[in-house]
């Protein structure tokens, strides 16, 4: 068995085994377990609205769940920081169901809102790695991860867990509102199972591709992370990611929006990772991917240093970019479990290059517990 320098090594190559976990929690076969079904007939507003408050991490797990939920549910759903829901005061006349995540489930901000959408009489749904947490035990229903025990600091196999409750929270949704059939939803259930034999045959192909990377651009200044659709949630844990574990500023943006000003930013010590993935069974997913190519064909125009995560082969992207990392091709709702994790490898080099401890960056804790204000 393979020893690990540092925690959060150890723990991204875990992913393939939580998420087998976390799968087979709430499914029986290519079916949902009734266990997880039953309790939520009645947690969702009668008028099919959500609102996720999260923080770090979890916020962007969330900012993938809005896609999930509007797109497979028709759920009309807002993403929240929690740190700003907690303290917002008045009342929101929608009244909507309250979706919140944390890895801890003792995140103080997050457990703020909770308490607060309780306040307002408002059903809650807490989604946490630790089954026995105060979120878990103060909302009306849990939904607990199987990641495991996470000791690194920055959160890798908890947020593709947390990926993953929400994508089987979709299904379940979309299939009660009559926008999935049972055959739809064993067919996303057939698909997500494969994702860790998928991530297990290539996390030593992306380990050595990001080690080599980070090598490569460990003098950047700063980077760019993007993303369109779904993927934009990716692109902004890309960047949360790099800061935190190795001291190196990002930012993460919608793919559209580098030419509304971000774009003056891009030099020689400012290179960009670009989300391009692809799913050619989705109309919608084909548009984004198009877009994206031509953006990448502008910025080679411009001398830009790009990475992208794209397609196994996808030829039209790698020939326009100095470097691309290749994933295997999934639906385009699953394609985020995948394309984070080159993206956390990524981060852990770029520590080490930096001499950071990883596992421990300055200034942070695993769950932010301290009172926000007095």
């Amino acid at each position: 068995m393979r020893s690990f320098d540092h925690d959060m090594l150890r723990e991204i190559y875990e992913q393939p085994e939580a998420i087998r976990r976390t799968i087979a929690l709430y499914t029986r076969g290519a079916a949902l377990n009734s266990d997880f079904v039953l309790p939520l007939a009645e947690w969702n507003s009668a008028h099919g609205e959500v609102l996720i408050a999260a923080s770090g991490s979890s916020r962007h797990s969330g900012l993938a769940a809005e896609i999930l939920l509007e797109d497979l549910c028709g759920l009309s759903v807002d993403v929240e920081y929690a740190s700003e829901y907690s303290c917002r005061g008045g009342e929101n006349p929608r009244h909507p169901s309250i979706i919140v995540l944390s890895q801890s489930g003792e995140t103080s901000d997050t457990l703020a809102s909770l308490r607060e959408a309780r306040r307002r009489g408002q059903k809650t749904l807490a989604i946490t790695n630790v089954e026995e947490s105060t979120m878990a035990r103060e909302a009306d229903l849990s939904l607990p991860l199987a990641a495991g025990k996470e000791k690194a600091i920055p959160a890798t196999k908890s947020f593709t867990c947390q990926l993953v409750v929400l994508a089987l929270l979709s299904y379940y949704e979309g299939l009660s509102r009559g926008r999935l059939t049972e055959k739809d939803v064993a067919d996303y259930i057939n698909d997500l199972q494969k994702l860790p034999e998928i991530i297990e045959k290539q996390l030593p192909t992306w380990e050595k591709a990001m080690a080599g990377l980070a090598r490569k651009y460990k003098s950047a200044a700063t980077f760019l992370f993007l993303g369109r659709g779904i993927h934009y949630a990716i692109a902004r844990e890309g960047a949360l990611k790099l800061k935190e574990a190795s001291y190196v500023h990002a930012e993460g943006y919608p793919s559209g929006e580098l030419k509304h000003g971000p774009n003056a930013l891009v030099s020689d010590r400012v290179p960009l990772v670009v989300l391009c993935t692809v799913d050619p069974g989705s109309e919608a997913s084909v548009l984004r991917h198009q877009l994206t190519v031509q953006l990448l064909h502008d910025l080679r125009k411009q001398d830009a240093n790009v990475i992208a995560i794209a397609n196994s082969g996808d030829r039209a992207v790698a020939d326009q970019v100095a470097d691309c990392i290749f994933l295997e091709p999934v639906s385009e709702y699953l394609t985020p479990i995948l394309e984070v994790i080159p993206l956390q490898l990524f981060a852990y080099f770029m520590a080490l290059e930096h001499g950071v401890d990883v596992d421990r960056p300055r200034n942070l804790a695993k769950a932010v517990v301290e009172p926000s204000f007095p």
